[in-house]
């Protein structure tokens, strides 16, 4: 089989055009549209329950919309041509324990018409020193490191991450990250669903923030981030946050040990009710409101039901919750019939 035509630069690489989904009495996603551009990455965020699983499932053809659209390459998801192009690392991996890092994607690289070398594809996951150790003896960011090399061993035009680096300490993200960067370079495009704010706002072109199966904001990390409109105030201070929370400009507070963390719509106005409530604070620091305030206020603060009544856990887990009452098809990889 041919390998699909380059893609075209004005073309999305994956769009969902008015896309909703249903699972019984529970919308997983209402009339949502977005889109993957040539050589961008796509952050879609939102708490837990919000449909970001469920909205990566519609993308890869794993399950289909109840009405609107999806499409990849400009095609139906579930095309073979669509699905040589692209690489899927999924939350749950399924892959077997008893074979090797060099079996597995010997294995896999079969699949495609014009894969990587799986020395190649080993060597830009940074598996050389495991290249022939058991799946079942890899500490937890080597899986890692092999579930990505799986998704880029078939030379994919299209990644598709979800949630790539829940549960792994700070350096095997970063060390992660430091592998997909190397990988894409520039020419490829990346859809990311993440719980680490930060990951999205240092990698993505472009953010999507859902929020109950609804699109609350889309665009740039920066003009995500605006939409917040305020500041934020640290501080130490001996108020009460019920009593912060009652001073001017004051949108949300969060007290961590001594310090006092106000996110403010108006932080002159704010720092002078401070001051005036008590002249003995120290410690201020204003600074820009990143995309993690963003985040919190243009979200309920609360995950939606997963589709078979459970409450999902709200925005400060950091947590692998997943979307949508069926969104184990995108985790197994079957196709909902």
């Amino acid at each position: 089989m041919d390998r699909s035509p380059a893609t075209d630069p004005a073309e999305p690489v994956a769009e969902l055009v008015e896309a909703t989904k249903r699972y019984g009495a529970v919308t997983a996603l209402d009339r949502v549209s977005l889109r993957a551009m040539p050589g961008e990455v796509l952050a879609v965020l939102g708490p837990n329950g919000a449909g970001k699983t469920t909205a990566v499932s519609l993308m890869l053809g794993l399950a289909r919309p109840t009405s609107g659209r999806a499409r990849l390459f400009g095609a139906d998801p579930r095309s073979a041509g669509s699905r040589m192009r692209i690489g899927t690392m999924l939350q749950v991996s399924g892959v077997p324990a008893t074979l090797t890092v060099r079996e597995h994607l010997t294995a896999f690289a079969t699949y495609y018409p014009a894969p990587l070398g799986v020395d190649e594809a080993i060597a830009i996951a940074g598996l050389e020193g495991v290249a022939n150790r058991l799946y079942g003896k890899l500490s937890g960011g080597q899986q890692q490191r092999l579930h990505f090399a799986l998704a880029i061993v078939g030379d994919p035009d299209a990644l598709f991450l979800d949630e790539p680096t829940t549960g792994l300490d700070a350096a095997s993200r970063r060390a992660f990250w430091n592998h997909v960067r190397e990988y894409l370079g520039g020419r490829r495009s990346v859809i990311l669903t993440t719980h680490y704010l930060e990951e999205a706002d240092a990698l993505a072109d472009k953010v999507v923030v859902l929020d109950h199966g609804k699109v609350v904001a889309y665009g740039t990390p920066t003009e995500v981030k605006a939409r917040a409109a305020g500041r934020k105030v640290r501080a130490v201070t001996r108020l009460s946050t019920a009593e912060v929370s009652a001073l001017a400009g004051v949108r949300s507070v969060e007290r961590s040990g001594a310090v006092t963390t106000i996110l403010s719509t108006d932080s002159d106005a704010t720092v002078r009710a401070l001051l005036a409530a008590d002249p003995r604070m120290s410690g201020l620091e204003v600074t820009g409101a990143g995309l993690e305030e963003a985040f919190l206020s243009l979200t309920s603060g609360t995950g939606g039901d997963d589709g078979e009544g459970n409450a999902a856990a709200g925005p400060r887990d950091r947590g692998g919750g997943r979307d949508g009452g069926r969104d184990s098809y995108a985790a197994t990889g079957r196709t909902e019939p």
